[in-house]
């Protein structure tokens, strides 16, 4: 895990964010790249001023928020983008190619009830790269119990389960598997492939409506420091999937949130 983005937004949470991926850089020894995303302006018209001032007030937030973390000696480099904010994060990674996105559920909204803002909603959604989502105000800690949570247990891309791999070489953590099976369920998705097999610290199989049904079940059981899901076309969380900003009534977790990339 050598290379962690943090995206920064206008959202208070920013400070704790960075200062939680600064923290975990320190330990697995990352460099931290910080960005702010800025829209330009058609330069038509005489805009260029503006997009001048656009591109200023990002770097000024950018300073902003480096000023107010501890960085502990890691490297952090930062830089305003311009572009939309997915070209902008996809532009980032094939020039630096990034192992771990640190993302704060609500980057700009403002609304008490929303668990993921519309900005952090489209980078889980429509980014591959593996995300931990960290909430509000949690600082950082080794993570020694994480909650697997998969309908198809078929890993076939090793690379896939690489953040849980690290995660276990670095901090020993443990890895409890919960495989959820549904009404929609087959023999082969029922089936786990050995390259999780060897990861795995327990193996329980449970049937419920939905994968987020049985993490709500389960979690007080497990009592986990990290949650992990798996990103699919099809699958976890399919219906909040379906729009960017996701209610806490729908879902929210007082825990990290790993979210590794789509398989299918």
């Amino acid at each position: 895990m050598k290379n962690i983005l943090v995206p920064i937004g206008s959202s208070e949470n920013s400070v704790s964010n960075l200062q939680y991926a600064i923290d975990l850089a320190k330990v697995v020894d990352a460099t931290v790249y910080v960005v702010s995303v800025f829209q330009e302006l058609s330069r038509v018209g005489g805009l260029s001023k503006v997009n001048t001032l656009l591109k200023e007030a990002s770097e000024d937030r950018l300073e902003e928020v480096l000023s107010k973390v501890d960085k502990k000696g890691v490297p952090v480099i930062a830089h305003p983008i311009k572009g939309e904010v997915l070209e902008g994060i996809n532009r980032v990674n094939q020039q630096i190619p990034i192992d771990l996105m640190v993302l704060a559920p609500r980057s700009n909204s403002i609304k008490e009830g929303v668990f993921l803002g519309k900005t952090s909603g489209k980078l889980l959604k429509q980014t591959n790269l593996p995300i931990l989502v960290v909430p509000e105000g949690v600082s950082f800690s080794a993570p020694k119990k994480i909650l697997m949570a998969f309908k198809n247990g078929n890993f076939e891309n090793d690379q896939l389960l690489e953040p849980l791999q690290k995660f276990i070489r670095q901090f020993g953590s443990e890895v409890h598997v919960l495989h959820v099976e549904t009404p929609e369920s087959t023999p082969e998705i029922l089936e786990v492939t050995n390259n999780l097999k060897q990861l795995q610290s327990s193996y329980t199989q449970t049937e419920n409506a939905t994968t987020f049904q049985a993490v709500l079940e389960h979690f007080q059981g497990f009592q986990p420091d990290m949650i992990c899901v798996v990103r699919r076309k099809r699958g976890f969380f399919k219906k909040l999937w379906e729009k960017n900003e996701i209610m806490k009534k729908e879902f929210h977790t007082s825990k990290p949130l790993l979210v590794l990339p789509v398989q299918d």
